[in-house]
């Protein structure tokens, strides 16, 4: 490979658990919660329990992989490495994919709590401004993550003193969304859908290239991140189902803030809107960058278009994947409305972890904390989750899945 397309290694521990925690509470803690309860219904932490616990299958696979083959794209080139170059193919495309739409989402999602008259217009301004951060370089990206992640973990904290002081959710009626309808059998799903909001930790994966000494790391990074996440998930589903009743948790678009304005510090919303657009830009400027990362990996390798893998400037950057991920975007903004893709992110991104928990159990040593079982656990839990999503969820992505597929076989047929 080239050196002018090389990254530099710039990143540390902090700045790398900074990374993947900013990106899993901007999407999962405001954009997750009201469908996932609206799916398991009082079943709720029980759900973000099991969510947990495949992500965690999930980070130990990754944290391995990640540790063995310190580059940039992740799943993608740890499949490609381990188990071929069509399982490597099929998880990039679904990372890709997904997280394209999870750009979209978190950008609209901004737009909305800033100013909902002019969601899109906002959303668009968004993606173009941390496009540019982003073209300065790596440690501007981590640098700003840290100051968004802050001012979020003060929102929740806000947000969690609001719902212990009350009223609770049996003092205040069913409330505006009527009595829920989910339960037990939406367990399964619900998790399919609080899997989105553990996914952060893989853009941490996917800067692989641009850690130093990424075989100690990217394993303490992932597994802090995942294990911050988790504790905080778990709190907010408790102190949420006490507070709010269970059919209006489920048909609030703002839950957090709803949670706020039921409480005795309602005077502090404004607060939560301030600390929720600070969380989905975190996200989204996580998402853009890995997103950036795993486009250079596969155009390396031609599995996508060859000048996509460019890496130049004075910041040493993959600016031409960059720009291309933020049009995408914000095609996607001016043409759909993609807070319905959360369940096709989640089906893609469980995808991309069965494959890497495929390609971890290849590897002919494994930690303690990490047994081979494990990433059998795992392949089969991602299978199991993915496949128990919204049906619309798993036609929709399966068909983009089956799309890049065809177009790799097509590609390779006129190569040959």
């Amino acid at each position: 490979m080239n050196p002018h397309r090389q990254l530099q290694r710039r990143l540390g521990v902090f700045d790398a658990t900074s990374i993947g925690l900013g990106s899993m509470l901007g999407a999962g803690v405001f954009a997750v919660f009201a469908p996932a309860a609206g799916l398991a219904g009082n079943y709720l932490v029980l759900a973000v329990v099991l969510a947990g616990a495949v992500a965690y299958c999930n980070a130990v696979a990754s944290a391995e992989l990640a540790a063995r083959y310190p580059s940039s794209g992740g799943t993608y080139v740890y499949g490609r490495e381990r188990l071929g170059e069509w399982p490597g193919f099929v998880a990039g495309w679904g990372f890709v994919t997904g997280k394209t739409a999870s750009c979209a989402a978190m950008a609209l999602t901004f737009g909305q709590y800033v100013s909902p008259g002019y969601a899109v217009p906002v959303a668009v301004a968004a993606v173009a401004v941390l496009t540019a951060v982003n073209l300065f370089g790596i440690t501007r990206t981590a640098l700003l993550t840290r100051v968004l992640l802050g001012v979020v973990l003060a929102t929740l904290a806000f947000v969690a003193a609001a719902a212990a002081m009350g009223p609770h959710a049996g003092a205040t009626g069913p409330g505006p969304g009527g009595p829920a309808t989910g339960g037990l059998g939406g367990v399964l799903p619900a998790a399919g859908l609080m899997f989105f909001a553990f996914a952060g930790y893989a853009r941490i994966a996917t800067l692989g290239e641009e850690v130093k000494d990424p075989a100690r790391t990217i394993p303490r990074a992932i597994l802090a991140a995942l294990g911050a996440a988790f504790v905080i998930y778990v709190g907010l589903a408790l102190l949420l189902q006490n507070h709010l009743p269970e059919g209006r948790l489920a048909a609030s678009a703002v839950p957090l803030l709803d949670a706020v304005r039921n409480s005795q510090l309602a005077a502090g919303a404004p607060l939560v809107q301030a600390g929720a657009a600070a969380a989905s830009l975190g996200a989204l400027l996580a998402l853009i960058t890995g997103v950036g990362r795993t486009t250079l990996a596969m155009a390396r390798e031609r599995d996508l278009p060859s000048p996509l893998a460019r890496v130049g400037g004075r910041h040493t950057v993959p600016f031409v994947a960059e720009m291309a991920v933020a049009a995408v975007v914000i095609l996607l903004l001016l043409t759909t409305d993609v807070l319905t893709v959360v369940g096709f992110s989640s089906f893609g991104v469980l995808i991309y972890y069965a494959v890497a928990n495929a390609a971890a159990y290849t590897l002919e040593e494994h930690p303690r904390h990490a047994p081979r079982w494990l990433n059998i656990a795992g392949f089969l839990s991602c299978l199991l989750l993915a496949f128990t999503l919204p049906s619309a969820s798993v036609l929709g992505m399966a068909a983009v899945l089956a799309l890049g597929v065809a177009g790799r076989r097509v590609v390779l047929r006129r190569r040959r």
